[in-house]
């Protein structure tokens, strides 16, 4: 490389940092090389840099969001069990993490089930699935979220604080009927999805059914309410399957030669 070429190497250094193309800076002498040797066009040369810029944005992108989503590790749609969840498909899964069909539409999920059969491992698949395709995506535990939300409100912000959250496409709410609720959380989490509502998509994961929630919502009125915009424009999944934690906890007995009425769990709820 004689000394003109090593200045106008230097020069398209600074000037891609200038540009703030940190990826296109640490590739394109490699692909300037391959271009003169082969002899390439200047179109092609220009969109094999193009598209090197792109993969890398693409790359910094998903990993921004995934760490922003704050998805439990380990679960993904290869890891969970459909044979023990019969009243899914693998088929529904994938078209679901697609995303267009519903998230676009400000459409939203509701798993119901026992505990351990399933509800927050498919929520947090179908999340990573959907930070793949370019969705952002946030997880979060319901009485988490909604502590936060109550500060907030205390702080006269809430209304500010429910705005940040539409940047993300999906809001997953896990354990979402946990525990009964106070008014002041309850009225936060009404607040949260009415603002969402027909706007932005809510995968909930609940081990009552809708006609427990009396218990979480002190007001029977605002009970109605709440169900009535989660399932308008939802699909709903009942997951009634014996318990995943229950499951393994009796196959470790039984390997270990101990008796199967040992591994038990007991619902808390």
């Amino acid at each position: 490389m004689n000394a003109e070429t090593k200045i106008d190497a230097a020069r398209v250094d600074l000037l891609l940092a200038e540009l703030r193309l940190c990826g296109l800076k640490q590739v394109w002498a490699s692909i300037a090389t391959l271009s003169d040797k082969e002899g390439w066009p200047a179109a092609r040369f220009l969109a094999a840099l193009a598209e090197q810029e792109l993969a890398e944005r693409n790359r910094r992108r998903f990993a921004r969001n995934l760490q922003e989503a704050r998805l439990p590790p380990g679960k993904s749609l290869e890891t969970f069990d459909f044979e023990a969840v019969p009243m899914i498909s693998k088929a529904q899964a994938h078209a679901l993490a697609a995303g267009d069909a519903w998230l676009g539409q400000g459409a939203n999920l509701i798993l119901f089930g026992p505990p351990g059969s399933g509800k927050s491992h498919l929520a947090a698949a179908l999340g990573l699935a959907l930070v793949e395709n370019g969705w952002r995506v946030l997880f979060a535990r319901s009485s988490d979220l909604m502590q936060k939300l109550q500060l907030a409100r205390r702080d006269l912000a809430l209304e500010s604080a429910i705005a940040k959250l539409d940047k993300y496409q999906l809001l997953v709410l896990d354990d979402f009927a946990y525990v009964a609720r106070d008014q002041a959380e309850t009225s936060v989490l009404f607040e949260l999805i009415s603002a969402r509502y027909e706007r932005k998509s809510l995968l909930v994961t609940a081990n009552q059914p809708f006609a427990e929630w009396g218990r979480i919502f002190p007001d029977q009125a605002m009970t109605l309410a709440a169900i009535d915009r989660l399932v308008h424009h939802s699909t709903i999944f009942e997951m009634n399957v014996e318990s995943y934690r229950r499951k393994s906890a009796v196959a470790t007995a039984r390997a270990a030669g101990r008796p199967a009425t040992r591994a038990t769990i007991t619902n808390s709820i």
